[in-house]
């Protein structure tokens, strides 16, 4: 029998608890006795009463101070509670526990308790994409992705957002049990075992543009208004009163991104909206958009979301 553990402390998103914790209660109705899963919860604080974000309470079945430290999984759910709050003496209990368990990981803003903890240094992990770069700032040794659902590096495992923390516990479910198995779960829960996509899906590729006047948001504003135009290097520049070469060096320098890169995120997010909001034709969508072409526009965005437009508005349209 493996021991999979979950940690509650105040201020947790229950989804990120429950979540996880069905897939492998469930996965037990397809395994035998000696090859299920024995399920335990863990309070960070003194008290087995933790109270999470929506309000709701939940019981753990164990407190920090008596709760064991080797686990086969050793799961840690996100929430207001894992970034924002005081977290004193569960660090040291993190560390000890992560070393001596098979596996440890977590869910969506989860990862910032483990990297509070020190464990993130040197490691591939992702999280919520709402919370990728505040997970790269606050820890510059840890390496994060932006567009993975979840990721596995050694015995560390962690996901994105949410219900991410399904997909991550199917593929360990697979992994201990084989894919029939997860398939068979994944069924019960009306999910599918591999999602189509990455994270990229649901965030925009750009951030909202400031306001406030420079040569280099003047650029941008024109380029938001004009995306149906012919588009180029030159063109922005020109609008930011710029020679190319500085334009360019300024641009990347204070949004991170080339001027195309730029134009390219705001043309597939002006798609995603007509996707979602519109009955409009492909044609029309890839138009309004500034793509020459459906077929521009479709391999725009299986290289940025991994979904073609009519995938995408089948799922969020």
């Amino acid at each position: 029998m493996k021991n999979v553990a979950m940690l509650l402390f105040p201020d947790v998103l229950m989804l990120d608890v429950a979540g996880p914790i069905e897939v492998f209660s469930i996965a037990n109705r397809y395994l035998p006795g000696d090859r299920q899963y024995r399920i335990s919860t863990i309070s960070s604080t003194s008290d087995t009463n933790v109270r999470a974000s929506n309000g709701l309470h939940m019981l753990a079945e164990h407190k920090l101070a008596d709760a064991p430290t080797s686990f086969d999984l050793l799961l840690i759910p996100g929430g207001p509670g894992a970034y924002n709050g005081e977290h004193g003496e569960l660090l040291p209990w993190l560390r000890s526990a992560s070393a001596a368990s098979r596996r440890y990981g977590s869910i969506c803003t989860g990862a910032f308790l483990l990297g509070e903890a020190g464990l993130l240094d040197g490691r591939q992990v992702t999280t919520h994409w709402n919370y990728t770069e505040r997970l790269a700032k606050r820890f510059p040794n840890a390496c994060v992705g932006t567009d993975q659902i979840y990721i596995k590096d050694g015995e560390l495992i962690t996901s994105g957002g949410i219900t991410a923390g399904i997909d991550m516990a199917l593929a360990i479910l697979a992994e201990d049990h084989g894919k029939q198995v997860a398939v068979s779960v994944a069924k019960v829960l009306l999910v599918a075992t591999k999602r189509q996509g990455g994270q990229a899906q649901f965030s925009p590729m750009l951030a909202e543009v400031a306001r406030e006047e420079s040569p280099v948001s003047r650029a941008q504003h024109y380029a938001l208004e004009n995306l149906e135009e012919d588009l180029n290097v030159e063109r922005l520049a020109g609008v930011a009163g710029m020679s190319t070469r500085h334009f360019t060096r300024v641009f990347a320098r204070e949004t991170r991104l080339t001027p195309m890169e730029f134009v390219q995120g705001a043309r597939i997010d002006r798609a995603r909206n007509l996707l979602e909001t519109s009955d409009l034709p492909l044609k029309t969508v890839a138009y309004r958009a500034g793509f020459r072409s459906v077929r521009c526009m479709r391999v725009q965005f299986g290289e940025r979301l991994g979904l073609t437009p009519a995938q995408y508005r089948h799922q969020f349209g």
